[in-house]
């Protein structure tokens, strides 16, 4: 759910579904239709989708993944995930590398990094024992000190060592693992993806509205090509020229 969301939209979406699907089972046994429900307002619906597919892959395996390989299996579950659970959940060794990690080993080292490079900067870093406190901690520094913008460098425990120290070009940008800043969203394809995920809680919408329910009553042709791609994500369904819920 914090994927690219914020926590203070994220805090009671997950109370919400933790109360409805408090294990595997329940969320894997539930109409896809409720769940996307329950996601509506933090957007990227296919995370929803997915989240369930991997709920439906944990009970086939009959035990929570806990290897970093069993857990890349998982659909939607990539390397930052995949580590994080192990990090944080199992309290394993697993270096992290979430977007204020990456901003952290590209200006130390003093150069951008490829994704391969920056996980083995990390890998190499983690200290043997210590993976959680090592893992949030980072992430603090990134967020509070090694800030994208205005950088606290002087109250900066690794300034010392760190190649950058605010001169010159920022080796962050365009480094892998460091986020950017997202296109608009008002007037995007995503906007109006969202339109029809909320006008479809309510209820089926008929073909013929979709540009008017997206937000755009003249543009049929991008209405019904943003559709499109919510029906291959498996998130909506065409019946009889009406889109609803799975």
């Amino acid at each position: 759910m914090l994927q690219q969301t914020q926590a203070h939209r994220v805090i009671p979406k997950w109370h919400a579904f933790m109360a409805a699907y408090a294990t595997p089972s329940q969320c894997a046994d539930a109409a896809l239709g409720d769940v996307l429900e329950l996601w509506l307002g933090l957007g990227y619906p296919r995370r929803a989708r997915n989240l369930q597919l991997a709920a439906q892959q944990i009970c086939a395996l009959g035990e929570f993944p806990s290897t970093l390989d069993e857990l890349l299996a998982l659909p939607g579950v990539g390397a930052y995930t995949a580590r994080a659970v192990m990090a944080f959940a199992f309290e394993r060794d697993a270096a992290v590398v979430d977007t204020n990690i990456a901003r952290v080993y590209a200006r130390v080292g003093g150069v951008s990094l490829t994704a391969r490079q920056v996980q083995v900067a990390a890998d190499t870093a983690l200290p043997v024992g210590h993976s959680w406190a090592w893992n949030q901690c980072l992430m603090d520094l990134g967020a509070t000190l090694c800030r994208p913008l205005n950088p606290a460098c002087d109250s900066c425990p690794l300034a010392s060592r760190c190649a950058w120290r605010g001169t010159g070009d920022d080796p962050a940008i365009g480094s892998a693992g460091v986020s950017t800043r997202q296109s608009r969203f008002v007037g995007s394809d995503r906007q109006g993806r969202g339109r029809l995920m909320r006008a479809i809680a309510d209820g089926p919408v008929p073909a013929q509205r979709l540009a008017q329910v997206m937000g755009w009553p003249d543009q049929h042709e991008r209405a019904g090509r943003v559709a499109a791609t919510l029906l291959a994500d498996g998130l909506v369904v065409l019946n009889n020229q009406w889109y609803r819920h799975p």
